[in-house]
Formats: structure tokens, sequence, C-alpha cells
């Protein structure tokens, strides 16, 4: 009936398995380079292509392919930075049919489970590693909630506002009929409540931004980035 803003925790999907390490001239084969660092932990530009390879963000209309990348290495810096928080709290527990919804959320972005399976083979993953990615990212949305949310809270006059000022006169537009206020203050008090949390993700996000050592390389002509990431040949 009228548009819900969901928190926006940024998807990492990056494959923490076989991550290649600097090895000796005579065995080394290049295949990857050196984009961020964040606090000594390091964004790869295969990390940054399997974020893209997902699909769970899309290029807007009119942003070319380098801005596409710059804002998604952007916010899996802002990610890297939450986990390492995470970490530092610590959980013992990730509800598992949370997990394997947001995993269905994933497999539904495909046509079918060819395309879905083809396209984890693409990007290095199979489904128990992107399990665990989406295991991390629900320990961050439990932080988020535990940390930030008892900072939120929605009265009635800022239902009463929004009701006003925003879906009444939205309905209006769209020619559609108008509830009483008491049908629809529960959501618009959700409505409210993820806005006022992604605030306070932003504002959190950056005081951890503020206090990291964050490198970032992106930007530097290709043969100007840092030593190029190395595996033992085939």
């Amino acid at each position: 009936m009228f548009p819900l803003r969901k928190i926006t925790l940024f998807l990492v999907v990056v494959s923490t398995l076989g991550v290649p390490t600097a090895l000796s001239a005579t065995e080394e084969e290049p295949v990857d380079r050196l984009l961020v660092v964040v606090d000594d932990d390091p964004i790869l530009e295969s990390q940054l292509d399997q974020a893209i390879g997902i699909g769970l963000v899309e290029q807007e209309e009119g942003e070319d392919e380098a801005r596409f990348r710059r804002r998604i290495l952007d916010g899996l810096i802002e990610e890297k930075l939450r986990f390492h928080e995470v970490d530092r709290f610590g959980f013992a527990e990730v509800p598992v049919d949370e997990v394997e919804r947001q995993f269905e959320v994933v497999r539904n972005r495909f046509p079918d489970e060819k395309s879905f399976q083809s396209r984890l083979q693409e990007l290095s993953l199979d489904e128990q590693g992107l399990r665990q990615l989406l295991a991390r990212q629900v320990m961050v949305l439990i932080y988020v909630e535990e940390r930030l949310g008892a900072r939120v809270f929605v009265g009635l006059e800022e239902i009463q506002d929004y009701y006003d000022g925003v879906l009444v006169p939205q309905l209006r537009k769209d020619s559609e009929p108008i509830p009483p206020i008491r049908e629809v203050r529960e959501p618009i008090r959700q409505v409210l409540r993820e806005t006022l949390l992604n605030e306070e993700l932003e504002r959190w996000t950056d005081e951890l931004r503020r206090g990291a050592d964050v490198i970032d390389y992106f930007d530097q002509e290709r043969k100007e980035l840092p030593p190029i990431v190395h595996r033992v040949g085939d």
C-alpha cells in the first residue's frame, strides 16, 4: 500500500576460501590485485567481482562501470568495518532459519537452478560458502538491532505526521482508498523505525570509518596498484 524502507546492509558476497598469497617469483602466477586494506584486512579485485556477480546490487541508470564498481567497493569497505566490530563483540549462534531465508532470496534472483549454480561456479563459490557469507550478514543484522535498536523510538505524533504528510497524499495521487489511521498505524511505525535505524546505522558506520585505517588504491591506475597477489601455478 505504501513503500517500506528496509535496513540497507550491503551484502558482501566475498569468498574467504582459497584466497591466494604471495609466493616466490619462480612459482608465481598473477591472479588478483589488492584494491583496499581495511585495518590490515584486504579487499581483492576478485572479491569486488564476486560482489557484483551475485547481482544483489544493480547498476543505476546512467551510472558508468567505474562509478558502479566504486559504489560496490564502498559497500564492501563499510561491511568490513561492521564485520570487524561484530567479531569483537562476538556471537555464539546465528539463526539457521534466517540464513536459509536469505539464501532463498539470493537463489530466487536467478531464473532457474541451473543459472544459479552456473553463477556460483563462475564466482568460485558453492552453496555452503554462500551460506557462510550470509551467516555473517545475519550476524551484522542482529548486532545492529541489539546495539542500535534501543536508540530508535517512534511516537504517535511521528506516526500521525507520516499519515497526514506522506501516506494520505500518495494514496490520493494514486486514486487509492484512504484507510483510517488505526489500520495502518503499525505498518507506519515499522517504516519510520527502519528509516531511523538506517540513520543510526549510517552514523555508526561513519564512526567506524573515522577510527579505522583504510588504505584505498582503487582510483590509482592499474599499473600503479600494489604488488599483484599470486598463487602457485598449476
